[in-house]
């Protein structure tokens, strides 16, 4: 069964670029414009693996990741945050939010897909385990 991944932006481009980059991967995608729409999408399909971004309308990535942390169904979730907001103090903010990993804008496909890899490898084997 393909892996559900999780893009979340307010920005149609970015997520039509993530699109592009992972077509053909044959993960399944899904999307959310916002935070919010984010966390009820997850609490609906169960994703694999979550791309976050952070300057969102209504709820921003950071409140998103904390409410996924909160909740016991998406808590293990790997959430990728996917962003431009490159200082240290928004990469700390990340952190201690609960993403599992951060991703700076501008990047190339090959960077998206060897972190999504390493997650979903992560989990599978927590999972076997």
């Amino acid at each position: 069964m393909a892996k559900t991944l999780l893009l979340v932006d307010d920005s149609r481009t970015a997520l039509m670029l993530q699109r592009a980059m992972l077509a053909e991967t044959g993960y399944e995608i899904d999307t959310a414009a916002n935070g919010r729409a984010a966390l009820d999408r997850a609490r609906e399909r169960r994703p694999d693996l979550v791309l976050m971004d952070v300057m969102m309308p209504e709820m921003d990535g950071f409140q998103a990741v904390r409410a996924m942390r909160a909740d016991a169904e998406l808590a293990s979730v790997p959430i990728i945050m996917v962003t431009t907001r490159s200082e240290s103090v928004n990469v700390a903010e990340g952190f201690a939010a609960g993403c599992t990993d951060y991703l700076t804008k501008p990047f190339n496909a090959r960077e998206l897909l060897d972190k999504i890899r390493e997650h979903l490898d992560r989990c599978e084997e927590a999972a076997g385990s």
